[in-house]
């Protein structure tokens, strides 16, 4: 069920659908720390064969919801990971204050995942709060909202949708995700951080893992907010 996508990488890949007509598809990844701990990447649900396989790497010690819409799932790992944080933007306890959070996202990380997961977030869009994260070791880039690579569908208003914003077969952001936006000059302020990553993949929770010159379709996607 977890697929290897680069050293110490894995994702786990799912259906998922929006409003009963959109089919996106959702993505959990799974980074195996220096120490062999995991980190949860927006955590899909929380069933008997997705616990079993994230097991089999390691003891989860982070669960993370990178942003204020992809914390759904987020409780259900909590509650059968007593032992992990809860890592999640400060705006999430405003949303969710039934969901145990235990560190928020832009504080101090700890020495556990400082210098080998990299979060930046991207100021502007009060309504998503969205960190970007980079895994220095693997070059990878992971993003939740703020942008989408969905190449493949069955479902012809999701085809049609994405045409019309322009993010059809593309790493791009959709329609909703750019009238997020809400301050441009602070969302292009927090940028350059990104931009000097040394990306190597980008891995969307909605669309396929980008492999092929990664670095100029994260420029190019970023740009379009």
């Amino acid at each position: 069920m977890l697929h290897n996508v680069a050293t110490d990488v894995h994702c786990l890949t799912v259906s998922f659908e929006v409003g009963g007509f959109l089919e996106l598809g959702g993505r959990m990844t799974v980074i195996r720390l220096p120490d062999g701990a995991l980190w949860v990447h927006s955590p899909v649900r929380c069933t008997a064969e997705a616990r079993a396989a994230v097991d089999a790497l390691g003891p989860v010690r982070f669960l993370v919801a990178p942003n204020l819409m992809h914390h759904l799932h987020v409780r259900e790992w909590a509650e059968a990971y007593p032992e992990a944080k809860v890592v999640a933007p400060a705006g999430l306890r405003l949303k969710r204050p039934d969901l145990r959070i235990d560190q928020e996202l832009g504080g101090a990380q700890g020495a556990a995942w400082a210098g080998v997961i990299e979060p930046v977030l991207v100021r502007g869009m009060p309504k998503l709060d969205e960190f970007l994260f980079l895994h220095r070791p693997s070059g990878t880039v992971l993003v939740t909202d703020l942008a989408f690579n969905i190449h493949q569908s069955g479902s012809w208003t999701t085809r049609t949708y994405l045409k019309l914003c322009g993010a059809w077969r593309r790493l791009a952001p959709t329609l909703l995700t750019r009238s997020a936006v809400k301050d441009r000059a602070a969302v292009r302020a927090s940028l350059p951080p990104v931009l000097a990553w040394d990306t190597r993949r980008v891995v969307v929770c909605h669309g396929d893992v980008l492999e092929a010159d990664a670095k100029e379709a994260l420029r190019d996607a970023l740009e379009r907010l």
